[in-house]
């Protein structure tokens, strides 16, 4: 089977998922933005041969078999929905959708066309989390009391802060959460299990943006296992690159805990023992550490072998139902149990 990857959006994140495909061994066919200009400079640069403004016309031209959209949530549902109705297995970037509502209409609608439809959240296929889950299948760590993760990029001080990079980071209403702390939803679910319930105080330290950039939260799952994610955009932590990890993570079971540090790094302590290098393959030594790569090769895989897929859209709607649980007791400053919540009455509230 011969891969016609048609991709939609030329911005920030697009470079990635191209590299991805390269390295996947796939070749994107067309490549479509609304700035023709920069989706030729973007797209020259790995071979892409077509460019487009519209992204129907690009599917009934190049009939791609797989629709790669790389677009923000507001421009996705045209998209998403175009290449569905035309029954285009397809991959949508996260944030999935403008909101709650939106995502579950995506979802059913790709069902409805019994369609694949899969969301970018590749944090789950990190060299390091598929080598805990590795060690977690093999009963490294006995019975799982727990995981924390620090996140600390470093890059939301001042003024200037995303500007350089992902300048809308600055004025989306919620930010921590919804564009970072979602990621490791899907990772703490990936390692422990579904969330039964979750407590959040979340802050703004950045006056300069309008949403959230700090925050604390405390996942339960079953078993009494508990994960912590304490995430900071403002203060950095020790790494080469601080976007290769984002942060750092303890894993602890009662046979002894497993560090992550900033340079991908992982340490194993065994109860009462001293702690050694536990040695892997850490992947890329750039940002994401060949996630992108990894998720887009397992799509590739379902598509061609059947192969098990991760992050479909209906399972990605358990992480967007956590985050929504997220806000929720944020804002009324309760513990959320997910079996009694209805994330589609929750509240919400903006930071002020």
């Amino acid at each position: 089977m011969r891969d016609r990857i048609a991709m939609v959006g030329a911005g920030y994140f697009a470079q990635f998922q191209l590299e991805g495909w390269r390295d996947a061994g796939a070749t994107v066919a067309a490549l479509c933005d609304i700035d023709l200009a920069r989706a030729k400079a973007l797209g020259e640069r790995w071979g892409v041969k077509r460019f487009d403004q519209d992204a129907g016309t690009m599917f009934d031209a190049v009939r791609p078999t797989l629709v790669d959209v790389v677009l923000p949530p507001a421009a996705q549902a045209v998209v998403v929905r175009a290449a569905l109705e035309r029954g285009i297995p397809t991959i949508c970037q996260k944030p999935f959708g403008v909101d709650l509502a939106q995502a579950e209409a995506l979802t059913a609608l790709a069902e409805s066309r019994q369609t694949p439809l899969i969301v970018h959240e590749n944090f789950r296929f990190l060299p390091w989390f598929r080598e805990c889950r590795r060690l977690i299948n093999r009963g490294h760590f006995g019975r799982l009391h727990g995981m924390a993760f620090r996140l600390r990029p470093g890059d939301g001080q001042g003024p200037q802060a995303y500007l350089d990079r992902q300048p809308y980071f600055q004025t989306m209403p919620q930010l921590l959460v919804r564009e970072t702390a979602v990621h490791f939803i899907d990772t703490f679910r990936y390692l422990l299990g579904e969330v039964q319930a979750v407590t959040a105080r979340l802050r703004r330290l950045n006056p300069a943006i309008a949403g959230e950039d700090a925050g604390i939260v405390i996942f339960e799952f079953p078993g009494e296992s508990t994960g912590l994610f304490d995430g900071n955009r403002l203060n950095d932590h020790v790494a080469a690159n601080t976007r290769r990890t984002m942060g750092e993570m303890w894993l602890e079971g009662e046979r002894g805990v497993m560090r992550l540090d900033g340079d991908a790094g992982l340490w194993w302590k065994p109860h009462q023992g001293a702690e050694a290098e536990h040695r892997y393959d850490r992947g890329s030594a750039r940002a994401f550490g060949g996630a992108c790569t990894a998720l887009q090769a397992h799509v590739l895989a379902h598509l061609h072998h059947g192969a098990p897929l991760e992050n479909g859209a209906r399972d990605y709607m358990a992480n967007l139902h956590v985050q929504a649980a997220v806000y929720h007791s944020h804002a009324t400053g309760q513990r959320v149990t997910m079996s009694q919540f209805n994330p589609h009455e929750a509240t919400t509230r903006r930071m002020s």
